[in-house]
């Protein structure tokens, strides 16, 4: 059943940080079985548009990290474009959070403090995909595997330098909540002159 309380000003955080803060922990409560999960918008110096989903690592005042491949497509698009955009969605509870900022490469300090808590497969998996490449097919990939598990079998795995973070800094929050006959509750949060303000808008 959805939550179907209204989402009023007076109830609402004034800092869209906590307000998120608030909503993600009751979704990570709810039993998701990825809870993590958040789609990524990105686009390329000429406006090309892409979406993909990835995993939420982290989040403070500052903004919200997640890891890729440097090399990667939506690395390159954030490169030449900064401006992204994510949205979570928990059909559950019948929320959405929509985020809009510009992203910027996390420092090699915190990648390497992240990459040491992964497990080794996928540290190994790091090093194994040269992602959004084309490759000829399955066993390439697998081959690819078997080469670096042998070339750090008894050794640390180290992060390769092709592989960290980035950090979206967000400049615009909408928190939604689901409500009967599609009126649903929007409010909005954007910062102006270093203030959050708050704004109703229509479903």
């Amino acid at each position: 059943m959805h939550n179907n309380k209204s989402l009023s000003e007076d109830k609402v955080d004034t800092n869209p940080f906590l307000q998120f803060d608030k909503w993600y922990k009751e979704h990570l409560s709810s039993g998701a079985v990825v809870p993590n999960t958040v789609s990524l918008g990105t686009a390329s110096s000429q406006g090309d548009v892409s979406v993909r989903t990835v995993l939420l690592k982290g989040y403070d005042e500052t903004g919200f990290v997640f890891f890729t491949n440097y090399n990667s497509k939506k690395s390159s698009q954030l490169l030449s474009n900064r401006k992204a955009a994510l949205l979570f969605y928990w059909p559950d509870s019948g929320r959405q959070v929509r985020i809009e900022g510009a992203a910027e490469k996390i420092s090699d300090i915190e990648s390497e403090q992240y990459f040491k808590t992964r497990p080794r497969e996928s540290q190994l998996s790091a090093w194994t995909s040269e992602q959004s490449s084309v490759i000829p097919d399955r066993s390439y990939l697998e081959k690819r595997y078997d080469l670096f598990q042998n070339k750090f079998n008894g050794k640390i795995v180290e992060r390769p330098l092709h592989w960290g973070g980035f950090r979206l800094l967000p400049n615009w929050f909408e928190f939604w909540q689901e409500r009967d006959f599609r009126l649903h509750d929007r409010l909005s949060y954007a910062k102006r002159k270093e203030i959050w303000v708050t704004e109703r808008l229509a479903p």
